[in-house]
């Protein structure tokens, strides 16, 4: 019998198994990974840079970047905080830098460099593995003269395994989360997280890769789906949610901090519009139509022989600004002296307030990310320990728990892959 199973050869199951390991030598610890490779998200993340963990050092601060989790997290990251990640990477003599947006990543800029620490540390303590082993069933052992305390079952493809303790560190995997609810767990249903939005509009037709600050919402579709969320104080009924950062316009639609951070926090209810709805875009957030509208007037004065198209008076890409200047009726011939007011207005209400519509959304990246998991009432969040189940315990995006994109996601697994594992030692 093994003294703990950990179900899952991912972030959050290699940093407990190592951590467990670290605090108590004597325990058998074995890994069950379903696939051919283990680690395949950290092996995606950031691009194959792999993006470890987010510089933000305030528990209270860090717990605003979870939409799902916020309340239950407070208290597992003022116990371990992105502080003690870099700790953790410091100390096996792997460097992490910090991006102008926070983001951190190790120096030698692959994740191959988190992969191969985690394996060899792993293989150093005698963390044993097995690939190829997808769980099929997990029973509780009852007491019995053979078995004297409470045990489990864990039932591969392979063969049957047998442990005290238990850790699941699956992700978003419907099978395990089935096997969870036979043992008295209730499920959130899951849906996607971070996406980017599916968009087809000649104000953003030809120009993919362009980048720039924006604040976008979302609006509602009726009255009664009005929910508060804490991103920015709503200015207008209609406003769902809000959001400002980059925002990138691609191939079919728009990505970016600004977009990820809104199908992040409103995940359910846009998964209940089936990702059809309306957004209105600020491509300037320092103005406002009204504002905006006064400063085209002033240029109006000064530039009066130059065309409208070939200015860019304001601070928004070429590419864009000759976008919206073609949307709001104004052609490529004519000059600042000749436009009209209306056309004015209109530009300005096209760069401050743009409505677009999005039909569908992508996945970004290989990053894929659910809200929806165990739910958080379930848990002891001092342990990460199940509370229907004794010796059951729980780590990473098993549970109901997800972030918006910049490392967020990860420092769940390492947190709570390290407190599940001071539980598991002690």
């Amino acid at each position: 019998m093994e003294d703990v199973i950990i179900i899952g050869g991912g972030a959050a199951g290699y940093y407990a198994a190592i951590h467990i390991a670290e605090a108590n030598p004597s325990i058998k610890i074995l890994i069950l990974e379903r696939g051919k490779e283990v680690l395949t998200k950290v092996k995606v993340s950031g691009g194959g840079r792999c993006n470890v963990t987010h510089a933000e050092f305030d528990p209270n601060e860090l717990v605003l970047n979870y939409p799902r989790g916020q309340k239950e997290l407070k208290g597992p990251f003022n116990t371990y905080c992105s502080g003690d990640t870099i700790g953790f990477f410091d100390k096996r003599g792997i460097s992490l830098k910090i991006e102008e947006d926070g983001r951190m990543f190790p120096e030698s800029n692959s994740s191959k460099t988190i992969i191969d620490c985690f394996v060899n540390e792993a293989t150093r303590l005698g963390v044993q593995l097995l690939r190829n082993s997808s769980v099929v069933a997990i029973e509780q052992l009852k007491k019995s003269k053979e078995n004297a305390s409470d045990g489990w079952m864990v039932e591969s493809i392979q063969k049957k395994y047998y442990a005290k303790k238990i850790l699941v560190a699956t992700g978003s995997n419907p099978k395990i989360w089935k096997m969870m609810e036979k043992l008295g767990h209730t499920v959130v249903t899951p849906v996607p997280s971070l996406f980017t939005f599916n968009i087809k509009d000649k104000r953003i037709e030809g120009i993919p890769g362009v980048s720039t600050y924006a604040s976008v919402e979302v609006l509602e579709k009726s009255a009664s789906t009005k929910v508060t969320i804490q991103l920015k104080s709503q200015v207008a009924s209609k406003v769902l949610l809000a959001s400002d950062g980059p925002l990138l316009i691609t191939h079919w639609g728009m990505s970016g901090p600004a977009i990820l951070k809104l199908s992040a926090w409103g995940a359910r209810e846009l998964n209940d519009w089936s990702y059809k709805f309306n957004i209105r875009v600020n491509w300037l957030p320092e103005y406002q139509e009204e504002g905006l509208l006064q400063l085209l007037l002033q240029i109006k004065d000064v530039e009066g022989k130059k065309t409208v198209l070939r200015t860019n008076a304001v601070n928004i890409p070429k590419r864009l600004w000759i976008n919206l200047v073609k949307a709001s009726d104004i052609s490529e011939t004519t000059k600042w002296a000749e436009v009209t007011k209306n056309q004015l207005q209109t530009l300005a209400q096209q760069i401050t307030a743009g409505e677009f519509q999005v039909d569908g959304k992508s996945t970004f990246k290989e990053e894929f990310v659910t809200a929806g998991g165990i739910d958080l009432k379930e848990i002891n969040f001092k342990t990460f320990e199940s509370k229907v189940q004794k010796n059951l315990f729980f780590a990473g995006e098993v549970v109901n728990i997800d972030a918006i994109t910049g490392g967020f996601n990860f420092q769940n697994a390492w947190t709570s892959g390290y407190i599940a594992a001071q539980a598991i030692a002690g």
